[in-house]
């Protein structure tokens, strides 16, 4: 069985969160539910949960949107011209640079994990 992510978590996830209150900002990834066709949570009792391949698809929209500036208009077109068919060799190419931010996010991850554990074996 394919594991599944709730919205709040993938907000989390995703960086998707009020700065005043740290919570998590759901209504951008409804909103985004409604401009995308590609974003199609699974419903269970009213709540929305995303799939790996639905978590893949909502991360390339953020980072059109959030690190690219796209505009929905130009984020919908990109996405329609396939990006993954895109050269992954051309160094300027959207997907190169997707490639490239994936990767920082997951070390930065992957760090402050380390941190985490670095701390509690200070304090334990």
């Amino acid at each position: 069985m394919e594991k599944l992510i709730n919205i709040s978590a993938l907000s989390k996830q995703l960086n998707l969160v009020n700065s005043k209150t740290k919570r998590p900002s759901n209504h951008i990834l409804r909103y985004w539910e409604k401009e995308f066709k590609e974003i199609k949570p699974v419903l269970i009792k009213k709540r929305r949960y995303y799939s790996e391949k639905q978590i893949n698809i909502i991360k390339l929209i953020r980072f059109l949107l959030k690190d690219k500036n796209m505009t929905i208009k130009g984020a919908k077109k990109a996405l329609k011209t396939n990006i993954n068919n895109l050269d992954d060799y051309h160094l300027f190419s959207l997907k190169a640079d997707y490639q490239k931010n994936s990767i920082k996010l997951k070390s930065k991850n992957i760090l402050d994990k380390i941190k985490k554990i670095k701390q509690l074996k200070k304090n334990g």
